[in-house]
């Protein structure tokens, strides 16, 4: 791994831990800025409105500015974003402070697998990609366990400050190790160009498959602790641990992904979506037994993160040309799906069908995606299109 991607990874790292970390310590925040529980979890939904409507717009406001200097300034963004947090005296503030964080997420994830794609060879772009989705798998492996940790032991104030000092390490890593040049454009894409890349077949395709990702893996991962609890019949005190090697299997698949997007990106992508389908049938089938859900899951989860690597990959090969915008909405197709799974779930949950049915749900999504990735596939390869070069300054 080259220095400049460890250095884009420690702030994806860091991003991905306060976005999660709220989870671990929503009690604490909610006695402490005196509100209930439940009003405290605006801060989760606020984040990723935060992601998925201000990171595409910050991104074009501020397309001329060469990546370095903007991936510096999203750094110290969130950085004093975290000071903030720990400092916010009421939940208004929190809550304010937190999308202002978001949408330099969101802005963020964007163009920081831009500039990954850039810093390597075309055949190892798949591996940036993976590189930077690490950041946010590790997170959730050791970020949102330590920071919650710390919320235990100090308060949730100390989550915070904690967070600010890894924004100082992300940004002065950042500053050290990117090049002056790092993904600077000749010129900038006009918008009218930014918006015609997105009528590309692989684009909005890619954009589709990424919906269906998310419902496959949101749809249950949202409501993991109740299924494991009630369906499957797990002690609370061996949750954590299952989530662990779900998160484990997730990191793992993120290199996976990687690997064969550099490989045979489209033929990969579409067996690992009907395998990803099949271990959604499989969770389904073996829900009541602990041992073999809990294998389940852990497949399931590096399925999800292998999977993701690909779509993502194929979007930035496709939007070279003008990649600020659909860079952007990687990050923005995510959250989407994350709230339209989320619902989807809470409205089969509220029709009566029970936490079991969940993964069907999933698996339907995943047998759409092939569909729409194998036609996606053969239309590519009857018009014998190719991706697009960059037009990158020297």
């Amino acid at each position: 791994m080259s220095l400049p991607l460890i250095a884009l990874f420690i702030a994806a790292f860091a991003f991905g831990t306060t976005e999660f970390v709220i989870a671990g310590v929503l009690p604490q925040v909610a006695q402490g800025l005196g509100v209930s529980v439940p009003t405290s979890g605006y801060l989760v939904s606020g984040y990723a409105c935060g992601i998925a409507i201000g990171g595409p717009l910050l991104t074009l406001a501020t397309k001329s500015l060469s990546r370095k200097t903007l991936l510096l300034g999203l750094a110290i963004a969130f950085t004093i974003g975290q000071a903030a947090c720990a400092l916010a005296p009421d939940f208004t503030s929190m809550l304010l402070l937190r999308i202002a964080v978001a949408v330099a997420h969101g802005a963020y994830f964007g163009i920081a697998m831009v500039v990954a794609v850039g810093l390597v060879r075309q055949d190892q772009r798949g591996m940036a990609v993976a590189i930077i989705l690490s950041g946010l798998t590790v997170s959730n492996v050791i970020g949102v366990p330590a920071g919650t940790a710390i919320g235990t032991i100090w308060g949730w104030r100390a989550t915070f400050w904690v967070m600010c000092g890894l924004g100082v390490a992300a940004t002065l890593a950042m500053a050290i190790l990117l090049p002056r040049t790092t993904g600077c454009q000749a010129k900038p894409a006009a918008f009218a160009s930014e918006v015609r890349v997105l009528a590309r077949q692989q684009v909005w395709t890619s954009l589709i498959l990424m919906l269906m990702l998310m419902i496959g893996q949101f749809g249950l991962f949202t409501y993991i602790t109740p299924t494991l609890l009630e369906v499957t019949g797990l002690d609370e005190d061996l949750v954590p641990w299952v989530l662990l090697l779900n998160g484990v299997g997730a990191t793992l698949g993120v290199f996976l992904g990687g690997r064969l997007s550099d490989w045979k990106l489209m033929p990969s992508l579409i067996i690992m979506l009907a395998l990803q389908a099949a271990t959604l049938a499989v969770i389904y089938a073996v829900s009541p037994y602990p041992v073999p859900m809990v294998a389940a899951i852990t497949v399931w989860g590096g399925l999800n993160f292998a999977i993701g690597t690909p779509i993502q990959t194929r979007i930035l090969s496709w939007t070279a040309d003008a990649s600020n915008l659909a860079s952007s909405l990687i990050p923005s197709g995510f959250n989407v799906g994350i709230a339209l799974a989320a619902s989807l779930g809470a409205a089969m949950l509220n029709a009566g069908y029970g936490y079991r049915s969940l993964p069907m749900l999933g698996a339907i999504a995943m047998l759409v995606a092939v569909v729409v990735a194998l036609a996606s596939y053969i239309w590519e390869g009857r018009a014998k299109a190719t991706p697009p070069q960059p037009a990158l300054a020297e």
